[in-house]
């Protein structure tokens, strides 16, 4: 089991959505309309910066992690908007039984 931890611009929260539905995952948290910076600047939901950053964190299985990772991958390379996305892979030591 691995922690998967996404960031994308807040509007493709629907579509990323999606690709978890398609890869069995029941449990994640989303945290909307956070700010935050990526290569085009930063994203502080104001005039000045505008736009705003969503995070979600999902346990992901060891085996379904390869195509979690092809499916945002896919989903990144699509538009050239969708190229903020991010992906980091963290190791889970331990879980509440």
């Amino acid at each position: 089991m691995k922690l998967l931890h996404i960031t994308f611009h807040f509007e493709y929260a629907d579509e990323i959505e999606k690709i978890l539905d398609k890869n069995e995952i029941e449990n994640f948290v989303r945290y909307s309309m956070c700010e935050g910076r990526d290569r085009d600047g930063k994203h502080y939901g104001t005039q000045v910066y505008p736009g705003s950053t969503t995070v979600v964190q999902a346990q992901v299985p060891d085996e379904g992690m390869a195509q979690m990772l092809q499916d945002l991958k896919a989903f990144r390379d699509k538009k050239m908007a969708h190229r903020h996305l991010e992906a980091v892979v963290l190791p889970i030591e331990k879980l509440l039984d």
